[in-house]
């Protein structure tokens, strides 16, 4: 008897967190900002807001784009690594402590934050 009851709370328990929706992955408080060449030629700003944790995303202006972005800065309460590679691949990455800003040398294509 008590075997059957634990294999049916069990199942309950089980099918109850199936149905309950995950938790949203955790967000970098803040802006992380760059610089990207636009369409015109110009240096233009880009932002990603609230930017998710541990998922590596690609800078959307450069897309297509033989040119990389630039000049990051960090304003999120996250570190991120920055990669000159999209999809966060390549041996060129640095990682930049939250509140720290770079130069124009320091290009990227891709970021994740912790």
């Amino acid at each position: 008897m008590r075997l059957r009851n634990t294999v049916a709370a069990a199942l309950g328990a089980l099918l109850l967190s199936a149905f309950l929706p995950a938790s949203p992955a955790a967000a970098a408080d803040g802006d992380f900002r760059y610089t990207y060449v636009g369409l015109n030629g110009l240096a233009l700003q880009g932002a990603l807001t609230d930017p998710e944790s541990g998922q590596c995303i690609n800078i959307p202006e450069t897309d297509g784009s033989l040119l990389p972005a630039f000049a990051p800065r960090n304003f999120t309460n996250a570190t991120a690594t920055v990669f000159l590679d999209a999809d966060c691949n390549g041996d060129t990455f640095y990682v930049m402590n939250p509140g720290r800003v770079l130069g124009e040398r320091l290009r990227l294509r891709s970021v994740v934050f912790s």
